[in-house]
């Protein structure tokens, strides 16, 4: 079985080794088994379940609600309900977050098309209706 010192492990996470020690002093590791002077050693199990939590806080879930979901884990079934609700709820979170960048990027394609159009007529004045007049200050 393969296992991976805390560099090797941030490495293959493209995580920073300060950060794997915070998520273990804040207890998102207690899978993480250390040799006999106190290294860290990961599994293949120990970074899928890294992976996860790092999948969770790229939706906005905080570190302590991380932290719940982690220990619901290592309770084993009896928390399967609370473990799928979390996933239902950061599924709605993330789908939010989606339809949110979706108008973003409506406004930011008209935006190309509208620079791509003044450009090639080599004026603004042919959007007179889109264009933000930001105005000079006289001195």
């Amino acid at each position: 079985m393969k296992t991976y010192s805390i560099s090797e492990a941030a490495k293959e996470l493209h995580l920073t080794v300060y950060t794997l020690r915070y998520y273990d002093k804040e207890g998102l590791m207690p899978f993480v088994e250390r040799t006999s002077s106190g290294a860290r050693l990961f599994k293949e199990s120990d970074i899928n379940a890294l992976k996860v939590i790092e999948c969770l806080k790229a939706t906005g879930m905080p570190i302590k609600e991380i932290k719940s979901f982690i220990d619901w884990c290592s309770e084993g079934d009896s928390t399967l309900q609370q473990r799928y609700d979390m996933f239902m709820e950061r599924k709605a979170t993330v789908e939010a977050q989606m339809e949110e960048l979706k108008k973003t990027m409506e406004v930011i394609e008209h935006k190309c098309l509208y620079y791509k159009t003044a450009l090639e007529a080599g004026t603004e004045d042919i959007h007179k209706q889109d264009k933000i007049e930001i105005p000079t200050v006289n001195e």
